[in-house]
């Protein structure tokens, strides 16, 4: 029996793309929900107090539930909705790609979303003024360590937690999918990287990614290329 569900979710949001790529890779279908969360609307800060995307919404009136942010709705489809599994079958796959999760979420998005995406588009958004280019610097730097580590793992894996694509690709490629959108990952240099995202890219799942738009902010001339 299909479920009626909603995603409500900011497109150029790495922790909603996470989430729109795992219900994608499950073929759970969805509801499409984009919500302006800088501008805290009542009705999404009635859904998540934090006013954090994403939320997910599955089934309707007062039995509805409502399950809040990416590591939560991630382990909601997994528990729920196990086929394709997004963790691995082994104990030692669940555990790198957790491990590999859990970089992505904080430690690459401190490192280098917290400071690219910040200056480049939250500003933007939020009406800050004008980017810092110290930040966008570091940022880029940063970057560049994390494309090397991904570039190590990569030259002795098919994805990133080993033999099966998992979890913790769809973090990667949401985190470097978003900077891509604005011209900043580096493919040059790094073959293993930009032929495992080339292989994300052609994923069904991909595809309502690469047609993501903001007014305002226009992608890169190769965001939307799966031969970049």
């Amino acid at each position: 029996m299909s479920v009626a569900r909603v995603l409500h979710h900011f497109p150029l949001d790495p922790a909603s793309r996470q989430v729109r790529l795992a219900l994608g890779e499950k073929r759970l279908a969805f509801v499409d929900n984009p919500v302006r969360y800088w501008e805290q609307p009542e009705e999404f800060v009635a859904l998540n107090p934090s006013g954090a995307t994403p939320v997910l919404v599955e089934g309707v009136g007062p039995g509805a539930l409502v399950v809040c942010e990416s590591r939560a709705i991630l382990e909601h489809l997994e528990e729920n909705y196990p086929e394709p599994p997004l963790l691995g079958r082994e104990p030692a796959d669940r555990a790198e790609a957790r491990r590999l999760l859990q970089w992505f979420d904080r430690k690459f998005d401190y490192e280098v979303g917290g400071l690219l995406l910040h200056e480049k588009m939250e500003k933007r958004l939020l009406r800050l003024g004008s980017p810092d280019l110290g930040a966008i610097r570091q940022g880029r730097e940063a970057l560049r360590l994390h494309m090397e580590y991904l570039e190590g793992l990569l030259t002795t894996r098919e994805w990133l937690a080993g033999r099966r694509l998992s979890l913790a690709d769809f973090a990667a490629a949401a985190q470097l999918s978003v900077i891509d959108y604005f011209g900043d990952v580096p493919w040059r240099g790094f073959n293993h990287v930009k032929t495992w995202y080339m292989k994300l890219k052609s994923r069904p799942a991909f595809r309502p990614i690469l047609a993501d738009r903001w007014p305002g902010l226009a992608p890169a001339g190769h965001y939307d290329d799966l031969d970049f």
